[in-house]
């Protein structure tokens, strides 16, 4: 296993999100290494999605800033944007691929957008991509024939088809049932080993939280920000605030303020 270098590569700074008026969090700072499985969790309508698309640009904070190898991404325009887009890669909840495309065809995608390879060179880098995460073989298949991990599989693919230094994913193993939610952990496992690639995973499965997380950070709709944060195991052995432990010992929250839910923006 190659050892991790420990450089920051994500800075949140001072980070405050929210719609319009209404704040979901505020003044949010975490680091995040070259090479780590960073994972934000917390219970329905916290904001972690929220945050999760702050900080790849699809949102524009309220307030602070979001460094992606020193760069703001609110601010970066032109081919400064289009370079730091392309440091990254996302895998949405759902995968988000197109019904009417092939595997592979969704996968050749980025390519298609950022690069000006021939069209045989990018079926091979897509082929190559399928493969690494398990799909060699279905790059003719559309998603619907697939089933639901599948489709997370080939939506990893194509957010990594262009190399990124980082991948962002969003509840990769939500809706799985435990076999392929394990396989999917394992999964990101060897693509951070292998690649020394860094992940910020959006996920409350504490399975997997326990299994890939080097470390974590808990949001709390209650408080508007960030309530623990350190190793998954530390914080559920050792953390006194008894909302950490209700969350990690799946009990019920104390105290909770009964108030409209924020989770249609999760």
């Amino acid at each position: 296993m190659p050892e991790k270098v420990q450089d920051t590569v994500i800075e949140v700074k001072d980070l405050a999100v929210g719609y319009g008026d209404s704040v979901v969090l505020r003044d949010i700072s975490f680091n995040v290494d070259r090479g780590e499985i960073f994972i934000i969790l917390g219970g329905s309508g916290c904001g972690k999605s929220t945050l999760l698309k702050n900080m790849i640009g699809l949102y524009r904070p309220l307030a602070g800033q979001v460094l992606i190898n020193g760069r703001d991404m609110a601010t970066a325009e032109g081919t400064r944007r289009r370079e730091l887009l392309r440091s990254f890669g996302v895998m949405y909840q759902s995968g988000a691929l197109f019904g009417s495309l092939t595997l592979m065809e969704n996968v050749r995608l980025p390519l298609e957008e950022f690069t000006e390879l021939p069209d045989r060179a990018m079926d091979l880098i897509a082929v190559m991509k399928l493969e690494m995460v398990g799909l060699g073989g279905y790059g003719h298949y559309m998603p619907s024939e697939l089933s639901g991990g599948m489709r997370k599989r080939a939506a990893i693919a194509r957010a990594m088809v262009l190399d990124p230094q980082i991948l962002f994913l969003d509840e990769p193993t939500a809706g799985l049932d435990p076999v392929i939610s394990a396989e999917m952990d394992q999964l990101i496992l060897q693509l951070a080993e292998s690649l020394n690639m860094t992940f910020v995973i959006v996920t409350h499965e504490l399975p997997s939280i326990y299994a890939i997380a080097d470390r974590v950070i808990m949001l709390d709709r209650q408080a508007k920000g960030i309530i623990a944060s350190g190793p998954p195991k530390r914080l559920r052995d050792a953390s006194e605030n008894p909302r950490v432990q209700a969350f990690f010992r799946r009990e019920a929250i104390p105290e909770v303020v009964q108030e409209e839910s924020e989770s249609s923006h999760e």
